[in-house]
């Protein structure tokens, strides 16, 4: 009960007005992982998307209701307006005259070129690459005007030719050998209410409010990411004060957070799920299929196996919930009544002995003397998932079902997931806003090098449902996406686990405004701090 009401608080305070206030103010935010690059096309990690985000503007921005479709509800950031052409196959968009970059220069239309060419080529490697295969060419009739054009029609236009790029400064850059950037890029020159001010790697970052900007003085002085080893940590530094937010609590740290009168919540619908990955191609040789998850009624009857919601309650209480399918429920074309195979393991054990898996006199499976059994790989970095590890080990033994647990550093966990070297993980996937990347990580065409399909599942009617319901109209959207989950969860080639929800402990003399629930970060130049409430470290002179 303490729990939900406590989410109830949080989700109540973030539908709120825009906080606003006097400028001024400290924000600390303690974070488990430095950001790694703050280079937007080589960004991988949350805490670089958090900074980099504030330092660089996009042309507009998803809104908070999180619609791609509608450009009406975007944020207008760089460009100040926008124009299609009569057959749609072209956009132009209008750069605010008065954006300036930090270093004192005005954005142009040769920005935002400069900024499509360099993500569009192959050759430097970056994450937008597979974005912008729609977009053939940007072009500047003036200064002010980039015009982006199109090579066929689709619903997500306007989204990868607004908000996938952040704009990057021509000036900087474009006299800099690819290789070059590939391994020492420059101190970042945004356009963003926010500029960089420090990075102390493996330590903190700090940025700063871009006093003159174009759209604004962010209200807080200075925001510091400050880097802890684990999220224990990380934790503790919020309620000893030396921090001001922390992500991602769980139930123990919720709990202590509510005896403490300077903190509050704010939860978030979960836009990540963790689920156990089968690899459907022999982890030897990825020619040819694995000996036991190629066999389709054999993941079955396992998903089958496992008591999703028991899991779930055991090591999340109420702060997450089972996925339907391999998505999450804050997505308006999720159907919430979809679902996966059930638990049912007297039907599991129907499967299992139609396939010829028999007990033996230790309770456990085998056929042709082989046991049945796998390993599960599991990251170190997750609490969560060390702590379901032996949960799901224990339900598959009670099917007759041996599992070794593999727990692995997360850079080697993820290096033996991405070549294929497992035969089975527990992994995550965090969404972004819209479900353009699905078929990278679940159809076929994401079997290989630069997909994430990592198991090989490949279901040609599950492509062609998800193209469809990718192309469809808003309107007829959600029923095309529920067929093609339904076909998957059919298939199983992964249990879909659990959909976390994101709860942040917060300072109460912060105040947030509005956030998306993708990126609570969304409007952090709008977060303040009253002068009543502020904290020595919050008095510190404004940095120049």
């Amino acid at each position: 009960m303490l729990a939900l009401a406590l989410l109830g608080t949080g989700c109540g305070e973030q539908s709120g007005a825009r906080a606003g206030g006097e400028p001024g103010g400290t924000l600390v935010i303690s974070t488990t992982r430095d950001p790694g690059t703050l280079f937007p096309p080589f960004v991988a990690t949350t805490q670089a998307k958090q900074i980099t985000e504030q330092i660089y503007d996009y042309l507009a921005d998803v809104g908070t209701d999180l619609n791609t479709h509608d450009e009406k509800g975007f944020r207008r950031e760089l460009a100040d307006g926008w124009r299609w052409s009569p057959d749609s196959m072209s956009l132009a968009f209008h750069i605010n005259p008065r954006a300036r970059w930090h270093d004192g220069r005005a954005v142009t239309a040769r920005d935002v070129q400069f900024t499509f060419g360099l993500n569009k080529n192959p050759a430097l490697g970056g994450h937008a690459h597979s974005l912008l295969a729609n977009i053939d060419s940007v072009t500047m009739p003036d200064s002010l005007t980039p015009v982006f054009w199109f090579r066929e029609k689709s619903l997500t236009r306007f989204l990868n030719a607004a908000a996938q790029l952040l704009i990057l400064p021509a000036h900087q850059l474009e006299k800099i050998p690819l290789d070059s950037l590939r391994s020492s890029v420059p101190a970042p020159i945004g356009s963003g209410r926010f500029r960089l001010r420090k990075w102390d790697k493996g330590a903190s970052v700090e940025i700063v409010a871009d006093t003159s900007n174009y759209r604004g003085r962010a209200t807080l002085d200075r925001v510091i990411w400050s880097v802890s080893p684990e999220l224990t940590t990380a934790v503790t530094r919020l309620f000893s004060g030396d921090a001001d937010l922390v992500e991602g609590l769980r139930p123990d740290d919720v709990r202590q957070l509510a005896r403490d009168s300077n903190l509050k919540t704010i939860a978030l619908p979960g836009m990540d799920y963790v689920f156990l990955r089968f690899n459907l191609r022999d982890p030897a040789n990825r020619n040819r299929p694995h000996p036991l998850f190629a066999d389709r009624t054999l993941r079955r009857a396992i998903t089958m196996s496992l008591n999703r919601e028991t899991l779930v309650r055991s090591v999340l209480d109420t702060f997450a919930l089972v996925p339907v399918g391999p998505v999450v429920r804050a997505y308006s074309t999720t159907d919430a009544s979809g679902s996966q195979l059930p638990f049912d393991s007297v039907g599991a054990s129907h499967l299992l002995d139609s396939l010829g898996w028999a007990r033996g006199a230790r309770g456990m499976r085998a056929k042709n003397g082989t046991d049945l059994a796998f390993s599960l790989m599991i990251p170190t970095n997750s609490p969560s998932r060390i702590r379901m590890g032996p949960l799901i080990q224990e339900q598959l033994r009670r099917m007759g079902i041996r599992v070794t647990l593999d727990n692995l550093e997360p850079s080697t966990a993820g290096d033996m997931e991405s070549r294929g070297r497992f035969d089975a993980s527990l992994s995550v996937w965090t969404l972004p806003s819209n479900l353009d990347d699905m078929p990278r990580i679940w159809g076929t065409s994401g079997i290989g090098k630069n997909g994430g399909n990592y198991g090989a599942y490949s279901n040609p009617t599950f492509d062609a449902l998800l193209d469809s319901a990718l192309a469809a109209e808003p309107a007829n959207a959600r029923e095309r996406f529920t067929r093609a989950y339904a076909v998957i969860n059919e298939d199983a080639p992964a249990i879909w686990l659990y959909e976390p929800r994101k709860i942040i402990g917060l300072h109460k003399r912060i105040q947030a405004t509005p956030t998306r629930p993708d990126a609570w970060w969304f409007s952090l130049a709008d977060w303040s701090i009253p002068p009543s409430g502020r904290i020595p470290r919050d008095r510190l002179p404004p940095p120049r």
